[in-house]
């Protein structure tokens, strides 16, 4: 495995803190993989951006993970694959960070999602909520 160490930015944070405080969900691992995956499900390719990561919010890759850690890299490994990426160490923790920096702001950027049962509706449907 080649991601150890997940962190977010600051805004990435604050954002995480909006989505606990609307969905009540505890872990910030929870919502980080279903960020995650909202983002995956996005075909384009996220946007490069030079990320930062100067919030508080770290965690190993087996806690982002759970015991699904093997499949959310999987994942990683077969979306920079569909998207022509090289697998190397650096881009795959590089297209990670942006999945989940993208994902996360699907997440909070949804002006339906107001509660956990928006925010599964908002999963279930790849981040296309309606009213």
């Amino acid at each position: 495995m080649s991601i150890e160490i997940v962190r977010v930015s600051e805004r990435t944070k604050i954002h995480l803190i909006i989505i606990k405080r609307k969905t009540g969900i505890q872990n910030w691992n929870v919502i980080c993989r279903w960020g995650f995956c909202l983002s995956l499900s996005d075909p384009s390719i996220p946007p490069a951006e030079k990320l930062q990561r100067d919030s508080s919010i770290e965690m190993t890759w087996k806690i982002f993970g759970g015991v699904n850690a093997d499949i959310y890299y999987a994942l990683l490994v077969q979306r920079c694959k569909k998207d022509g990426f090289k697998l190397t160490t650096s881009r795959l923790n590089e297209q990670f960070k942006l999945h989940l920096q993208r994902g996360i702001a699907y997440l909070v950027g949804n002006p339906n999602m107001k509660s956990l049962s928006t925010l599964l509706a908002l999963i279930e449907k790849g981040g296309n909520v309606q009213s």
